[in-house]
C-alpha cells in the first residue's frame, strides 16, 4: 500500500482544512516546495497535491506553487482541483504531472474522463468526495444524489488508473479513515482505491493495509502535527 503525502494549497501556501471548509484553514508551510523536497527527503513514493483555491474557482490557481513542488523534486506526483477540460489535463501532464485528479467533472461530465483515460493510459484518477455516501462536488461545497458505489463502477471499463475516495466528515479531523466503507468501495470496483480523509496514525495505515482490498493512502495534517513520522510509516508499509 502506498502512502501519499498531501500538500493541499491555498493561496500559495500549504494548508490544511477542516471538513473542507475554507474558513478553517490552517497554514503549515508558506514555501510548498520546500515541504514537497522534505517529504521527498523522507522517502515517499509519490506526491498528492490539490489546489484547493482551484476546485472552487474551476480552474487552476496555485499553478505557480505546483510548478515550484515539479522543479524541486523528481518523484510522480498527482494533482486535483480546478481541472475541468481537456486543455488543462494537457497542460499539467506536459508540465510534468504524473497523474490528474478529476473530481467535479467526473459527475457532470462523464465522456471526459473516459475520453482523458484513452488519451492518457494511467495518467487519470477519478477523485470521489463523499458525505454519508453522497457525491459532493466544487470544492465539496455541493452535494449530489451520486451513490459513491454508482459512481466508481460507471468508469469500470474507462481505463482509469486510480480512485481516489475522501470521507469529508473525517478529513483533517485526525479521527481516522472510514475503513468499512473505503473497503466497501474498493471491493465494488476493479479500479485500485486510495483512502483518503483522516488517515492520522500507524494503526490507520495498518488498518487500511490490512483489509487487504486498499491500494494506498493519503495524509495530511497528521504528517505536519507529527502525530504520524513519514519515515517511520513508509517503512512500516514496504
Amino acid at each position: 500500500m502506498i502512502l501519499y503525502p498531501a500538500i493541499d494549497l491555498k493561496d500559495g501556501n500549504t494548508v490544511r482544512l477542516l471538513r473542507g471548509e475554507m474558513s478553517e484553514a490552517t497554514v503549515f508551510n508558506t514555501d510548498p516546495a520546500a515541504q514537497a523536497r522534505a517529504f521527498q527527503d523522507a522517502g515517499c513514493q509519490w506526491l498528492h497535491l490539490v489546489d484547493l483555491n482551484g476546485a472552487f474557482a474551476g480552474e487552476p490557481v496555485n499553478g505557480a506553487a505546483v510548478e515550484a513542488i515539479l522543479a524541486a523534486t523528481s518523484v510522480p506526483t498527482q494533482l486535483g482541483g480546478g481541472i475541468r477540460d481537456m486543455a488543462t489535463i494537457e497542460m499539467w501532464l506536459d508540465k510534468g504531472i504524473a497523474r490528474v485528479i478529476l473530481g467535479t467533472v467526473a459527475v457532470e461530465n462523464p465522456d471526459l474522463v473516459r475520453e482523458a483515460a484513452r488519451a492518457f493510459p494511467g495518467k487519470v484518477a477519478v477523485g470521489i468526495d463523499a458525505r454519508k455516501g453522497r457525491v459532493a462536488t466544487k470544492g465539496w461545497a455541493e452535494e449530489t444524489d451520486v451513490m459513491v458505489t454508482d459512481l466508481a463502477q460507471a468508469f469500470e471499463d474507462a481505463g482509469v488508473a486510480a480512485i481516489i475516495y475522501t470521507d469529508i466528515d473525517r478529513d483533517g479531523a485526525m479521527g481516522g479513515p472510514n475503513v468499512a466503507a473505503t473497503a466497501d468501495l474498493a471491493r465494488a470496483t476493479s479500479i485500485p482505491v486510495i483512502a483518503s480523509g483522516g488517515v492520522s496514525s500507524m494503526a490507520d495505515l495498518t488498518a487500511l493495509k490490512d483489509t487487504g482490498v486498499i491500494a494506498g493512502a493519503i495524509s495530511g495534517r497528521a504528517l505536519y502535527d507529527g502525530a504520524l513520522d513519514l519515515g517511520e510509516a513508509l517503512s512500516a508499509l514496504a
